[in-house]
């Protein structure tokens, strides 16, 4: 009997000893991200290089966008939200706190074929409210203005409409779940427009300029290119990090991961 005793202490400590960097937290060699799919690539690069630090970790990210993100970290169900916009009062009066990880653009895209290249945000709002409804009114095309967005709760459609005071006003074709598909979208039809992180920006589309600016990360910077919002990282007052997801939060806003953030295609918070 005391040697089958032995032989299971022995058993369980050898399997502690495979557990991660978790072996006595069940979450501290865990971090866990969910909200925004604006963020993906910055977060995911800024995960790989992590676990390439911390090689018996896990990070896993869920691409569910910013208001699902936030109600995530809010319920408890991940360690760290992801909103690409600020937080609204009655989310703060929940507990939860916003940290600026990186200014993005949210650039303006239609169809590589339109010759309209510029754009007022006067004239943007104009578009999505339906006051402009044919190109051929901007100096392009004799064609119907097709017009995408995202969904309600998006941290894109939020910063996108704040900065075009268009909230609640917008006449959408389709409102899509996410930026590759407003991508898709735009880059499939000629007579579309729509917004989308100027990180996701693919050859497929063209990203306007805006009052004569150019979407770039210099101009962004340098606060020239009126379409931008926040990268944050959303995080609860009365719940303290894991360990790990410590780390991880302290990672992201250190100057060893500016490097990694602005190869993302965003700007850095931290200078």
């Amino acid at each position: 009997m005391k040697k089958l005793l032995n032989y299971a202490a022995i058993t369980a400590m050898c399997l502690a000893a495979f557990t991660g960097c978790g072996d006595k937290d069940s979450s501290g060699g865990k971090v866990s991200t969910d909200g925004s799919t604006s963020m993906e690539e910055v977060i995911g690069a800024l995960g790989e290089a992590f676990k390439e630090k911390n090689t018996d970790c896990q990070f896993t990210y869920n691409p569910t966008g910013s208001g699902s993100g936030i109600t995530a970290v809010a319920e408890g169900r991940c360690d760290i939200g992801l909103s690409s916009r600020k937080l609204k009062d009655e989310e703060k009066a929940q507990g939860l706190s916003e940290t600026v990880l990186a200014y993005d653009g949210i650039a303006v895209i239609v169809n590589p074929s339109n010759p309209v290249a510029d754009l007022t945000v006067d004239q943007i709002a104009g578009i999505y409210t339906g006051e402009i409804t044919n190109w051929s009114e901007l100096g392009g095309s004799d064609l119907e203005i097709v017009l995408i967005g995202r969904e309600a709760g998006s941290g894109t459609r939020d910063g996108f409409e704040s900065v075009t005071g268009t909230e609640d006003a917008c006449k959408y074709r389709q409102e899509l779940t996410s930026t590759g598909d407003v991508i898709t979208t735009v880059g499939s039809n000629e007579n579309a427009i729509g917004y989308a992180s100027l990180a996701a920006v693919k050859d497929s589309v063209k990203a306007v300029s805006v009052g004569g600016v150019a979407p770039s990360a210099e101009t962004i910077k340098d606060g020239s290119y009126a379409v931008q919002r926040p990268f944050m990282l959303i995080t609860k007052d009365d719940k303290k990090l894991s360990e790990t997801a410590q780390k991880f939060f302290d990672y992201a806003l250190s100057d060893e991961a500016k490097s990694i953030i602005e190869n993302a295609g965003v700007v850095p918070a931290k200078d």
